[in-house]
């Protein structure tokens, strides 16, 4: 149960839409966390920093009567008290006006006033320090410390020291740090809801696409996919149908390849059949007769060879499992051996073979599999021509390639069947290629042992002019 529950939850974690989620949530929530506490934090600067300006000002202000009235030498001045009293009123705190012997000569809360102030910050302002104003956080009330300078002398006289509270600038503060919460959060509430419904429109088609494979596993080959809005998924859905397309063919492909197997040796076996019950119904039968149906039958099981070999080398033939017997071979001596074999086969029908080589030709084949496809296409070329016709076998090379030209004086192929000579067991004329023996795999073995090289085989036909095959493989052979 727990491993059913882990494996549960990676496979959400590692999902496409909780992934996405994710990453749209964390680029929208990340910046507006940072935007968040920079707004709370300038503003709690920036009003700190205004109240501490508009206090210092204030504070030149009195230091300014102090000094013109001569505050700290005992002389009272109502200006001073009225001004030091309505600023502390303003601002709810509290103003201290100290001499040059740290006596305070004003205390606005009326407690201090004679006692000696023991301030590390007023001693900095007598001892010449250029800070003029020090500001420290006091459970609600801030501080500001000014020196009272007598600009007859230039001296310090005097310290000036403001408190004021804060309790106001943290409401507005907590009050504005509340409003712009809820605005960012409205935000945020939008950015998730996006980001779901973006995740959600981003793995749809591929939903979309996981359905119609599990079609296709069940043998549904006619689905088609149709997706519409990112150019992306137009390729896909392109791509898809493209798969789907080649995937049905080859399943048509396979039931007709089972389909003419079974038909070809379907056919010899009931040849034979009929021959074997017709032998064993008739009783003391003339010896020649047995020799006649047994010569047929002995003919049949020589077809069923055939069929059965061809069907064998198209298998090696394979591309996905086919091993290949790499050596370098002289192209030339392939040839004039193939053409050799096959002489006795065109002599039977006066069938000239005409062997052109343009230069000696060296190249990294396999023997047997190179052999066997040049071996089908000149013997069609021999079995389909006209008699007293003529073979032309060319050998040219480059510096990269060797090219094998087969031509012939023979039936033809029309146009429209041209694309399909190279499938498996087809026959342009079914009923001649069953004369001559022929399966309908000779092509497709040959197309197959050519694009194992890496090469490329074309055909140009014209019907009652002949064949061309021309053969393209390269000189040094690639896995």
């Amino acid at each position: 149960m727990k491993n059913t529950w882990s494996s549960r939850l990676l496979y959400n974690i590692r999902s496409m839409r909780v992934q996405v989620s994710g990453l749209l949530l964390c680029t929208g929530l990340i910046p507006i966390i940072f935007l968040f506490t920079v707004i709370t934090n300038t503003y709690d600067t920036q009003m700190v920093s205004q109240r501490t300006d508009e206090l210092q000002s204030c504070g030149t202000v009195i230091s300014d009567l102090v000094v013109s009235s001569g505050y700290l030498s005992g002389n009272s001045s109502g200006n001073v008290d009225r001004e030091a009293e309505e600023i502390a009123n303003i601002y709810q705190g509290r103003i201290i006006i100290v001499d040059k012997d740290l006596k305070i000569v004003k205390d606005t809360y009326g407690i201090e006033e004679g006692k000696t102030l023991i301030s590390t910050e007023a001693v900095k302002c007598f001892s010449g320090n250029s800070e003029k104003k020090y500001v420290n956080d006091l459970g609600g009330y801030m501080q500001l410390t000014m020196p009272i300078t007598d600009p007859v002398v230039n001296e310090v006289c005097g310290v000036i020291v403001i408190s004021y509270s804060v309790r106001n600038l943290a409401n507005i503060s907590r009050e504005v740090s509340h409003r712009t919460l809820f605005l960012l959060l409205g935000i945020a509430l939008i950015i998730i809801i996006l980001s779901f419904a973006c995740s959600i429109l981003l793995t749809s088609p591929l939903k979309k696409v996981t359905e119609s494979i599990n079609d296709i596993s069940k043998g549904d080959m006619e689905i088609k996919l149709d997706m519409h809005g990112y150019s992306e998924l137009i390729k896909i859905s392109e791509s898809f149908n493209q798969m789907t397309e080649v995937i049905r063919k080859q399943e048509i492909s396979r039931q007709e390849f089972v389909s003419n197997v079974s038909h070809e040796l379907k056919t010899p076996l009931a040849s034979m059949k009929v021959l074997s019950d017709s032998l064993l119904s008739q009783e003391g039968m003339p010896e020649e007769i047995y020799r006649e149906f047994l010569g047929d039958i002995t003919t049949e099981i020589e077809r069923m060879t055939h069929i059965i070999n061809d069907l064998l080398s198209m298998v090696k033939m394979d591309k996905n499992s086919a091993s290949m017997q790499v050596a370098n071979i002289s192209i030339n001596e392939l040839l004039e051996q193939l053409l050799k074999r096959l002489r006795p086969i065109a002599a039977k029908r006066n069938i000239e073979l005409i062997f052109e080589s343009y230069r000696p030709v060296m190249a990294d084949i396999d023997e047997v599999k190179i052999s066997m496809a040049l071996n089908n296409i000149i013997e069609n070329a021999i079995k389909y021509n006209y008699d007293d016709g003529w073979v032309r076998v060319t050998l040219n090379a480059d510096h990269k390639f060797f090219f094998v030209t087969i031509q012939d004086s023979g039936v033809g192929i029309p146009e429209e069947l041209q694309d399909n000579v190279f499938e498996r067991f087809y026959r342009v004329d079914k009923a001649r290629s069953r004369e001559t023996g022929g399966t309908g795999l000779g092509l497709s073995i040959t197309r197959n042992a050519v694009l194992l090289h890496r090469g490329s085989i074309k055909l140009y036909s014209k019907e009652k002019e002949g064949t061309t095959f021309t053969i393209r493989i390269p000189l040094n052979y690639i896995p």
